[in-house]
């Protein structure tokens, strides 16, 4: 075994807890994890790990790797910062890439500190194969994100449809990518990764359905193109630790992190 790899998270909500406990020890150290109450008792954090809250005294550590799970609005500061050292970036919150000009501004930092930023898939399925085939030409991406009603209480779904009374599956909104993440941000992670890995935020289509027969939550995508045809489907479990937040997501962070440590991809 060579050195392990040296990486900080960003945010130790539920996502980065179940990632931190789930990563391969042998091959990984988390030497640093970044908060915004450096006060607060956490009994949880890796004993070896530094508390951060400014994204400047990442320079310091010279962490290999920084795994963002603290939302969109960490992505930019601590993006950059890690960045700037040179350090990979692994992002959780893709909704933060609404913003295009934050994605280029951090596609070039990256590209001159010689770099790579990832966005990993969250809780989707099929991405991988989404992106492959963009190299030949993708025609028409749909992606339908489907709850039960009362998942889509405090968003704008409330004003589009009444959830409390709904019996049949519906699709209370249907626009581009683009518009989804400026109206519901807080679904916007998923919607954009499906856009960045296929065709782009203005061309996909995102579907948001309430369903009063759904358990779960459930992400479907349909893209078309010279490849062929793509017709994935995950239902998702959500992680013990925060119901809001799909197991998936964790795991998928698990796996990108992995895959930087160890010498066969998958």
């Amino acid at each position: 075994m060579g050195p392990r790899l040296q990486l900080a998270f960003v945010g130790w909500g539920a996502i980065a807890r179940t990632a931190a406990r789930l990563i391969d020890p042998e091959a990984v150290e988390i030497t640093a994890v970044a908060v915004r109450d450096a006060t607060r008792e956490r009994p949880d954090l890796p004993p070896a790990a530094t508390v951060l809250t400014d994204p400047g005294e990442l320079e310091a550590l010279g962490p290999d790797l920084v795994a963002e799970a603290a939302g969109r609005d960490s992505v930019g500061p601590w993006g950059r910062a890690a960045l700037e050292v040179g350090a990979d970036v692994i992002v959780s919150s893709g909704s933060a890439f609404a913003d295009a000009e934050l994605l280029a501004a951090l596609r070039d930092l990256a590209r001159r500190r010689g770099a790579q930023l990832q966005i990993h898939p969250g809780a989707l399925a099929g991405v991988d194969a989404l992106a492959a085939a963009r190299t030949l030409g993708i025609d028409s991406v749909e992606h339908r994100i489907v709850k039960p009603p009362p998942a889509w209480s405090g968003t704008p779904a409330e004003q589009l449809c009444d959830l409390t009374t709904l019996a049949t599956s519906h699709v209370f909104f249907r626009g581009s990518a683009a518009e989804a993440a400026s109206q519901f941000p807080k679904n916007a992670n998923v919607a954009m990764t499906s856009a960045l890995a296929g065709i782009g935020p203005d061309a996909t289509e995102i579907a948001l359905v309430a369903d009063p027969d759904s358990t779960v939550n459930r992400h479907e995508i349909v893209a078309q193109g010279a490849f062929g045809r793509l017709d994935v489907s995950v239902a998702n479990n959500p992680l013990p630790d925060n119901p809001k937040t799909s197991a998936l997501a964790a795991l998928s962070l698990v796996r990108a992190i992995d895959n930087r440590a160890t010498p066969i991809v998958i």
